[in-house]
């Protein structure tokens, strides 16, 4: 029999019960106990509805109370020495190591926090020490596979496989390998205590990348080692996001009793890995879309499906989604206000556990004779025929892009001098653009939308609020203010909501990070602006105050990336259309009066393939279309960008090539690490390297910031460098942004008169 098979499932909960719940105790109005009965429902809940939507390998251990990788790392005992002092009991060092700890005398900053490949999703980069000790340091897998035994359930354990763990550490990666005999010890006791299983899921996602010679070699050595133990489960090694390609030999010879592979991603590589993996291995065929919300092609994954058949037979096939389904929302059923027709095209988590399921069964049945497959068919067809879809005007404004739309006025040197009418200090202060969302703002958006407050009551309000906040910035000496926006939700959303081709969810929430949560918009047909998106707030924000005011965008690449992307097209031709509508949003913002533009594009980086040879092509396009949003204003406006989480080395030339006038990063946790790619660069453009890390709620001193100025000034011209937080501030409070952005506007002065 086929099996069906799960990698993981969202760990939020359908109504966000676990963002909720670590809020609330973070807040301290709920303890400790009451915080993991949440956790221990929605295992529950979700274990219970995989096995109802007929899963047989149920995945236990992909549960996290904030991140995967800081659950590996707390297991095999990486603890960073800054956080010893605190008290290894309940979740204080834990929760320390993720969101960083300011009290009782004690002040420790957290991890640093990157993107998980090539998603939206932030794990928390583990710190290790040269000459690391590594231990058994918590039984969370054994406890939640003992958790779900009680149950009736049997489970298949995830755990992050020893090799993947290492390279996404923080050090050189060849470093760190050497570390790697010293790791596995653990990593066999894991599997002995394991050994009620009957399979065990060691994710090393790191197969799909570019391998040096040492990760190759510690891949082998390393399940060589593992398969000696005694008493262990059979162990399936997963791979996602992309194709092994290089890798294949490797992946397929390592002496384990499976492979996962992902086909969605990467449906080129299935025949070969069909005919490689020995027939003795399961292969585990990821068919079915874990990272986007439309329907599967039930016919096309089933050929998939047979073509592996008639190969290796179907007793050790396994049907899969292509990774975890942590990147989806929940469950489709809480949709009430979707149009019927949209919704008819969408598969949530529990929707796509139902298409593998079903897959499996066709593929044992030999008959596509279930009314899944016909729906799946008819779904197909709509969304073929449908008018919604396509808009001939927008296909061709794209067809009439020139070169000469990518490219502003002047060169940067020129356009320097164009904006010295803006009279600003050197060090110029601003923030990234949002401020606190505080209850009563989220209050008020809500009954606006649901139509319990009236339009006259909410502007009011919302104007009430940019007038508080550009007179407080005024009053702490802030150079470069922005409005706060207080009317926007998300800053995904908040565009989409108002351009043609988006639609959007009630509950069709993924998590983003911690407690942190978005949901994406869906783009489901062309894309174009109707009318102005943010003129009337930020123009009004300007007419407060003589200092200059930010108009706030997101940015193409990011509205892209942050979103589900109709799959129907190239992205690239889809992120032209959304270049286009944000470049018409910026000329009307220029012709407002605002005359500096910030189009934040975090998620360049991001979208990068994980494989270098595939980069240039991306990033052509990549950076055309933020090129193309902001190249229609004249010389004297400033044109910033904001990137955040990158790895800079990496995409430094495209930074170089987007040719924004200033752009912001994230710098505070690595210390100012990042900036050397930007003097080895020699970026000639200005740079505000982050000081204040706004994903933690500690409160950073003066003397932090001056240092890490200090720091910034020695890499870069000081000429060059802004200063700011990392990051919009909109997930913090008042009582941390106050005090925090005092500190680093008086910062910038002590340097200022310093340099």
């Amino acid at each position: 029999m086929t099996i069906a098979s799960n990698l993981g499932f969202p760990r939020m909960g359908q109504h966000r019960e676990l963002k909720k719940s670590l809020e609330a105790f973070w807040a301290g109005k709920i303890t400790e106990p009451e915080l993991q009965k949440t956790a221990s429902d929605l295992r529950a809940r979700a274990w219970n509805e995989q096995q109802a939507r007929g899963i047989h390998h149920i995945p236990s251990n992909d549960f996290a109370l904030y991140d995967q990788i800081l659950d590996a790392a707390a297991l095999v005992g990486v603890v960073p020495k800054r956080y010893k002092s605190l008290p290894d009991t309940g979740l204080s060092r834990y929760f320390a190591m993720a969101r960083g700890h300011q009290s009782q005398g004690i002040d420790v900053p957290a991890l640093e926090m990157t993107k998980w490949f090539d998603t939206n999703y932030h794990y928390l980069v583990p710190e290790i020490a040269e000459g690391e000790t590594f231990a058994l340091s918590s039984r969370k897998p054994m406890e939640h596979f003992q958790e779900a035994n009680a149950l009736g359930i049997k489970t298949r354990p995830v755990l992050i496989g020893p090799v993947s763990f290492l390279l996404l550490a923080k050090k050189d990666g060849a470093q760190l390998l050497r570390l790697l005999d010293n790791l596995l010890p653990v990593y066999e006791d894991i599997l002995s205590q394991l050994g009620g299983a009957e399979w065990v899921q060691i994710d090393e996602p790191c197969l799909v990348l570019d391998l040096s010679n040492e990760a190759r070699t510690a891949y082998q050595r390393a399940y060589e080692r593992l398969a000696k133990v005694a008493v262990s489960p059979r162990k399936l090694i997963a791979t996602y996001f992309g194709a092994l390609g290089d890798n294949l030999d490797l992946a397929c010879s390592l002496p384990v009793a499976g492979l996962h592979i992902d086909l969605v991603r990467a449906p080129e590589q299935l025949e070969a890995v069909a005919n490689t993996l020995p027939k003795d291995r399961y292969l585990s065929a990821g068919v079915v879309d874990g990272r986007n919300i439309w329907r599967n092609d039930l016919d096309a994954s089933l050929k998939q499906l047979q073509k592996i058949a008639a190969i290796r037979g179907t007793d050790k096939l396994i049907v899969a989604p292509s990774c975890s389904l942590l990147h989806s929302p929940v469950d489709l059923a809480t949709e009430t206000k979707l149009d019927a027709e949209l919704k008819s095209w969408l598969a949530f988590a529990t929707n796509k556990l139902d298409e593998v399921a079903v897959l499996a069964k066709a593929l044992d049945a030999g008959h596509t004779d279930f009314p899944a497959f016909a729906e799946s068919r008819n779904v197909i067809q709509s969304r073929a025929k449908s008018t919604r879809v396509n808009n001939p005007s927008v296909a061709s404004r794209v067809k009439s892009l020139t070169g000469a739309m990518s490219k502003r006025q002047s060169a940067y040197p020129s356009r320097r001098e164009a904006q010295l009418t803006l009279n600003l200090p050197s060090f110029p202060t601003t923030t990234i653009g949002s401020f606190p969302q505080t209850a009563d703002v989220r209050s008020m958006r809500a009954n606006y939308r649901s139509g319990k407050t009236d339009a006259k009551t909410y502007n009011t309000f919302v104007a009430s609020q940019i007038q508080e906040a550009v007179k407080w910035q005024e009053e702490v000496g802030i150079d470069v203010l922005v409005h706060g926006e207080f009317e926007r939700n998300d800053m995904v959303e908040y565009f989409g909501e108002q351009l043609d081709g988006f639609a959007f969810t009630e509950n069709g929430w993924v998590q983003s990070y911690g407690s942190r949560c978005v949901k994406p918009p869906i783009i489901y047909g062309d894309v174009s602006r109707p009318k102005a998106m943010t003129v009337e707030w930020s123009a009004y924000a300007q007419s407060l105050t003589k200092l200059p005011m930010k108009g706030m965008l997101t940015g193409p690449v990011t509205i892209l990336q942050w979103s589900f992307v109709r799959a129907d097209q190239p992205r690239a031709t889809t992120c032209q259309q959304i270049a286009f509508a944000i470049r018409d949003e910026v000329s009307d913002l220029e012709k407002a009066g605002l005359r500096i533009i910030q189009i934040d594009e975090p998620a360049i980086r991001e979208g990068l393939p994980l494989r270098r040879s595939e980069w240039k092509a991306y990033l052509k396009w990549a950076v055309e279309c933020f090129r193309i949003s902001a190249s229609s204003v004249q010389d004297s406006t400033q044109i910033h960008t904001h990137m955040c989480y990158s790895e800079f080395n990496d995409i430094i030339e495209a930074v170089g090539d987007m040719d924004a006038d200033a752009v912001s990063i994230e710098t505070s946790r690595s210390k100012m690490e990042l900036l050397g790619a930007f003097a080895d660069y020699k970026y000639p453009n200005e740079v505000g390297p982050g000081v204040y890390d706004i994903h933690s709620p500690r409160v950073p001193t003066e003397d932090e910031m001056v240092d890490l100025l200090r720091a910034a000034a020695k890499v870069l011209n000081p000429n060059q460098l802004w200063v700011n937080p990392d990051c919009g501030l909109k997930t913090r409070s008042w009582a941390e942004v106050k005090p925090a952005l005092v500190s680093m506007v008086k910062a910038a002065h002590r340097v200022r008169a310093e340099l």
